[in-house]
This record gives structure tokens, sequence and C-alpha cells, in this order.
């Protein structure tokens, strides 16, 4: 081939897109060379990858983490923080703790953004069996009785609940307890609908239903007072 044809047929053939489409992409490169860089803080989600089914994960602090990122202006601006998050492959834990690294590898963000710092930069998880267990219900009353009654009885129904969470914290819990019910006046017995709950807030109740609360007053020789 000549180097005539050559140049017919390579280099003035759709010359005018040619070079349109050079001075689109020297136009795009000037734009982007003007644009500052700027940086901006984001909180972002930890995703978990193959989470185990029958473990349960604690930690000590929230599973998000907050990321500085830098780039254009106008990337930037309008970056959705739902496009950031890090993801934690889960694949082949056990029992017990484990520490996991939070960097620039872990984090996604959008084409054209940088990933500056990560805090935390580790994450501690701990990792327990789940379990379950049935604990007694203990009712909470409260008021002040006509005089020469008090209380005889209290019986909640259900009188028993099933809570359920990391196996290492449902078996230091004992009981339920209800929210105050307030049996001001009763005198003989009266019902009172309330509800019940665990003081460790990774334990929960496995099925929350209105505890009903029968108090029962009689003839008391200690007077008035509070139960």
């Amino acid at each position: 081939m000549t180097t005539g044809r050559f140049f017919r047929d390579y280099v003035l053939n759709n010359l005018g897109l040619k070079v349109l489409a050079l001075l689109i992409s020297v136009g795009l490169w000037w734009v982007v060379s003007r644009d500052p860089t700027v940086e901006s803080i984001v909180t972002a989600p930890i995703e978990f990858l193959h989470a185990p089914e029958n473990l349960v994960m604690t930690a000590d602090t929230p599973f998000q983490i907050n990321v500085a990122v830098s780039g254009p202006e106008r990337i930037i601006r309008a970056m959705d923080q739902a496009e950031i998050n890090a993801v934690i492959d889960l694949a082949g834990v056990k029992p017990g703790e484990r520490t996991f690294d939070l960097g620039p590898k872990q984090i996604h963000v959008p084409r054209g953004v940088k990933v500056e710092r990560v805090v935390p930069s580790q994450i501690h998880i701990e990792f327990n069996p789940s379990a379950t267990r049935t604990v007694e219900v203990r009712p909470r009353v409260i008021g002040t009785f006509v005089s020469g009654y008090g209380i005889t009885d209290v019986t909640p129904d259900p009188a028993t609940i099933v809570i359920e969470g990391p196996a290492n914290r449902v078996s230091a819990i004992d009981t339920a307890i209800t929210d105050p019910v307030d049996a001001t006046g009763v005198m003989g017995k009266a019902t009172f609908a309330t509800h019940a709950y665990v003081p460790d807030p990774l334990v929960r109740i496995q099925h929350p239903a209105p505890i009903h609360v029968t108090v029962t007053t009689g003839k008391s020789s200690r007077g008035a007072g509070k139960p």
C-alpha cells in the first residue's frame, strides 16, 4: 500500500468525525483539568458477604464508618452517598472474636473518587452461636391503695416468654421485666395490659405480645402503702 493511499484511506476517511472526536476529548480534558480537587467526609454502612446464618455478630461500635474521599469538585458534589460502602467477606468465619481491616481496598466508591481515610480503620467483631431460652416474667406493680388494703397476689399471663440472641448473652438473663403497672386504688382484682423487656439490647423477645398482669388486693395489717 502506497503512502498516499494509506493517508487517504485511514487519515482522511471520516476526517470530520475524527476532528470532532478530538475536539470533544480535548474539551473534556480541559474541563477536568480545571475542576478543583475537593475532599468530603461521608458516613457509610458496612456490608457483609457470606454472613453465617447460625452465628450472631456483635461489636462495640455500630456497623458503619466515616470515609474521607477526594476527587473533582463536580463529581464529589454529584456523588450519591449510597454509592459508598465498605464490604467485608465473612466466608469461613467461626465462633469467637476476629478483627477486620477497613482500608481503601474494602471501600467501594464511584469512578473518579479516591479514598483518603477510613475511621475506624478496623472493626472487632464477636461471633456467637444463636440460642433461645424460656424465662419467667416478673411484673412490676406500683401505686397506692385504700387504707387497710395491700397487694395479696400478682399474676402475669403468660408467665414465661422465650428470648433469643447470642448464647453468652442469653444465658445471663433469668427474667423478663414488665413495664410498671399502676394499680392505684384497686380493691379486689384488676387486670392490666403491659409489655415485658430484657435489659440486654442484643437479646430480644422471640414473639413480642402484651403481658396481662392481674393484681389482687385485700385487707392488710400494714394499712396503706406502696408494694
